[in-house]
């Protein structure tokens, strides 16, 4: 049976040379999604500027919620949306403990440069007109957190030390780090960011912080620290306020007294706060330093699971019909083996040891490309900011393994089951039952089929009554269950595709177009096994694209409606302090501004925990339909008060959550804070704008940064909206852009495009895999004609003739591809989209013609290329033309 299995790998290597192929993409593929996985499940970041602090003390980055009783008890936690803080008070209780020396709080903000000349005592021959100018985006922190940076033993890197290496500390911080009055007026500056600027001692520059912008004389400066970047340092007691968080620190730095070790420190941080903060030492301080790393960590497992696990599914799929269209070529061969007296177990022996052969082989080749896939993709999300800069790819065996153990287990599945009628059929009779293709599939294929069908059908059907994520997440079980009912029911979809498809071609009196319409009605089963990798690339690309394009137009058309404000203020840089909306409803020819935050809440839906994003609102919620209308369909946006008690919803969140005017919900704001809001309103035009929405002073100290993301503008009756837009501009904020309406709309749209990525790239990854096998099925099917193709020449047939019937064939192909992968396609949006947007699916025009190009072109090529190259091979037997 080896020699047999090797004979056949040798003397047919087109079959093989498929199989391999398909093996090979399949398994870059498994590999990509699971070692994403795995990085996701193991990922850390090392610390940088924790690197010298040897416990540090953090809010929980995660939010938890316990459901059920006893036995049927369950945990659900998800990442909070924004940074997560503590109390500043608690350091005073860790260093009340014995064996800590000192406890920082350390508390971070951004903090732009307004772009102007330095003044003061600096401003002389080294500091021209130009200094201060150069700033770059700063973080603001507090003075005492200069040491957290610091080596111990270094001048400054003491917990007492206070003072600057040049110039003195901010005012209001004594030498030995005790608060005295607010010196809001001084600010130290890192001797790298103040030398890049031509900053010096004694320069005033005007900073803006998300609590004010103000005027701040350059006190001293510290050492450069590459860990903490550009770096403002202001006095303890005002480094709260203006950061937007008062009384609240990003971390607490603890440092040890001499002789004590970092697991009795622990202890010591671990009894002070008393399970309301993580403790974390060695790597696990990275986490500390970089709080986005837990949503991170669940995006990348999300990815690597949930997509993988469909890419893991799609990827057998392939396999198993690349493997059974191969054993199904050599049908009649294994009719003559059984025709000489071998039994079923030999051959069944022979086709497990052909896939044993190939299978390795292929899926060991696949993984090195799949490890650089996963690699780019990860490059792709840091750079995107969806992951912190420091995570590395995990790199393990059991993806590997996974990967190469899908692809031989579907491998021997399929070749068995391909393998199994005619390896039974009788001795006498096997030559003449291969000589004649089944049209009809087998009871078992039948069975699987129709039940693959109709449970598509339940899922579409689920999706239906279903909102938000959870329509979603049931998409692509919707096309995969069709998908396999059209594999199963292959022969029997793809005679009815070549006899509608077939009738204008035998209409055509064509001797190509004739030929075409008998061979695909004849040959059912190859047909099927040409359209169904065509199916799988229309209805995984469209399904994935055209679900992203409905959700980008629906969310487009929503903000084109809702954001009637005449002026959008935005900024380049970190955002818009929180005065800058009282500011310009102060400007002449301004009738209203009203400051949109943009941060997110956790919403408690079915026992689960689910991200949505929040904005708040500054000013008078009466005023907001002169800048935002968000189409309240119950309820009144004027109820809304400032205390945190109210909130208004998008119609789709309150229908998943079950929310209705003068119910309560429950919300976990950005920084997990607990709430239980009144809903007061239920708005639809929620997309692009936010689900939820809170007047600003309620979620300003509960948001990441507490800048404002716009502040939308009504202008004064009469008032010019060009003198309007040049009062705008004189607010003085660091890199503040004006627009009009129609620029916010256009710079809205832009952003969206950019935030299909994600799906764009799946889209591609799934996209590109079937495409490749839908291709290799072609070519496999062509190359496998050769008699076919020798006997038409022998009858008569022109080349002309012959490729005239083959195109025909492949625009059925095409046709029967598309059509099914589009019905399926449109079976899983409907109910989807109408989950996601309440409204039809949107088919962007630029993917539907690109779909149905790259399908007539790949069926097309796949097909022309491998007929060409038959027909250029001499045939003794083939007439002349």
């Amino acid at each position: 049976m080896n020699g047999l299995a090797r004979a056949s790998v040798r003397f047919r290597p087109a079959s093989f040379v498929g199989t391999f192929v398909a093996l090979l993409f399949a398994a870059a593929v498994v590999t990509a999604c699971g070692t994403l996985l795995q990085t996701g499940l193991t990922a850390h970041v090392p610390p940088v500027r924790y690197a010298h602090v040897p416990v540090v003390v953090a809010a929980d980055p995660q939010a938890h919620i316990t459901t059920g009783h006893g036995d049927n008890q369950d945990s659900d936690s998800e990442p909070l949306t924004d940074q997560p803080r503590l109390a500043t008070s608690m350091a005073a209780r860790i260093a009340a403990r014995p064996g800590v020396a000192a406890a920082v709080p350390d508390i971070a903000f951004p903090v732009g440069a307004a772009h102007q000349g330095a003044t003061g005592a600096g401003a002389g021959a080294g500091a021209g007109a130009g200094s201060g100018a150069g700033l770059p985006q700063l973080t603001g922190r507090d003075w005492s957190a200069h040491l957290i940076s610091q080596p111990p033993g270094s001048p400054s890197g003491t917990a007492s030390s206070g003072t600057a290496s040049s110039g003195t500390a901010p005012s209001g911080t004594a030498a030995g780090g005790t608060a005295h009055a607010p010196g809001a007026g001084e600010v130290v500056l890192d001797a790298g960011t103040a030398r890049a600027a031509h900053v010096s001692v004694g320069d005033t520059l005007t900073l803006t912080s998300p609590g004010r912008t103000a005027a701040y004389r350059v006190s001293g400066l510290v050492p450069a620290d590459r860990s903490a970047g550009p770096t403002a340092y202001f006095a303890d007691s005002v480094a709260g306020p203006l950061s937007g968080h008062p009384g609240r620190a990003d971390a607490i730095a603890v440092f040890p007294k001499p002789g004590v070790g970092t697991d009795a420190l622990a202890d010591q941080a671990r009894h002070a706060v008393g399970g309301h903060a993580k403790v974390r030492t060695g790597d696990d301080r990275g986490a500390a330093e970089q709080p986005q790393l837990a949503e991170a960590k669940e995006m990348m497992t999300a990815i690597g699971g949930s997509f993988g696990g469909i890419a893991t599914a799609t990827a057998v799929f392939v396999v198993m019909g690349t493997v059974a269209l191969a054993v199904g070529q050599r049908s009649r061969e294994i009719a003559l083996l059984r025709a000489i007296g071998a039994t079923p177990r030999q051959i069944r022996r022979t086709v497990a040891t052909e896939a044993l052969l190939v299978a390795p082989l292929a899926g060991a080749a696949g993984i090195w490309p799949g490890v650089q896939l996963a690699r780019w993709w990860l490059r792709q999300l840091v750079h995107k900011d969806a992951v912190p800069h420091g995570v590395t790819l995990s790199v393990g065996w059991i993806p590997m393994v996974v990967a190469v153990g899908a692809g031989l287990l579907g491998s021997l599945v399929a070749g068995y089951l391909a393998a199994r009628r005619p390896s039974k059929a009788r001795p006498s009779e096997a030559l003449g039952e291969a000589a004649v293709e089944r049209r009809r599939p087998g009871v078992i294929r039948t069975v699987l089929g129709v039940a693959a069908v109709v449970g598509g059908c339940f899922l579409a059907a689920v999706a239906a009554h279903e909102t938000g994520d959870d329509a979603a997440s049931v998409a692509l079980g919707v096309v995969f269950s069709l998908m396999a009912g059209v594999a199963f029911l292959g022969p029997v979809v793809a005679w009815l595709a070549a006899s509608l498809l077939g009738l204008p071609l035998r209409a055509s009196g064509s001797v190509s177009g004739m030929l075409a319409a008998a061979n695909t009605r004849a040959a059912a089963r190859r047909l099927a096994a040409a359209i169904t990798p065509i199916a799988l690339v229309t209805a995984f690309c469209g399904t994935l694209l055209c679900m992203q394009g409905s959700i980008t137009h629906a969310t487009s058309r929503q903000i084109h409606q809702a954001v009637v404000a005449d002026q959008v203020v935005g900024s380049d840089g970190a955002g818009l302090p929180a005065a800058t909306a009282d500011r310009a409803a102060a400007l002449h020819g301004v009738d209203t501004a009203v400051g949109v935050l943009r941060t997110g809440a956790l919403i408690r839906e079915s026992g689960a925990l689910d991200s949505e994003n929040l904005i708040g609102v500054s000013g008078d919620p009466a005023a907001l339909p002169k800048v935002l209308q968000l189409g309240v369909k119950s309820g009144s946006l004027a109820d809304l008060t400032g205390d945190g008690g109210t909130v208004a919803v998008d119609t789709l969140l309150a229908g998943s959550a079950h929310a209705k005017v003068g119910g309560h919900l429950s919300l976990w704001l950005g920084d997990g804070t607990q709430i239980r809001p009144k809903v007061v309103a239920v708005y639809e035009r929620g997309l692009g704008m936010g689900q939820l929405l809170m007047p600003r002073a309620a979620v300003a100290a509960h948001a990441n940064t507490a800048y404002d993301a716009q502040v939308l503008v009504h202008d004064a009756p009469g008032a010019d909206p060009a003198a309007v837009q040049r009062e705008l501009a004189g607010l003085g904020v660091p890199g503040l852009t004006v627009t009009d309406r129609a620029g916010y709309r256009a710079q809205a749209d832009k952003n969206l495009e950019l935030n299909a990525w994600s799906n764009q790239v799946m889209a591609a990854v799934l996209g590109g895999f079937a495409t490749v096998a839908a291709a290799n099925t072609l070519v496999m099917t062509v190359l496998d004609r050769r008699r076919e193709i020798a006997l038409l020449r022998l009858a008569g047939t022109t080349r002309r003739q012959v490729l005239g019937m083959m195109r025909w064939e492949a625009l059925v192909v095409a046709a029967g591809g598309l059509v099914i992968g589009g019905a399926i396609a449109w079976i899983t949006l409907v109910p989807i989209a109408r989950g996601l947007t309440g409204a039809s699916p949107y088919v962007p025009p630029g993917t539907a013609g690109g779909i149905v190009g790259g399908a007539l072109v790949l069926a097309l090529a796949a097909t022309a290329l491998p007929t060409r190259a038959l027909l250029r091979r001499p045939a003794a037997t083939a007439p002349p033309e």
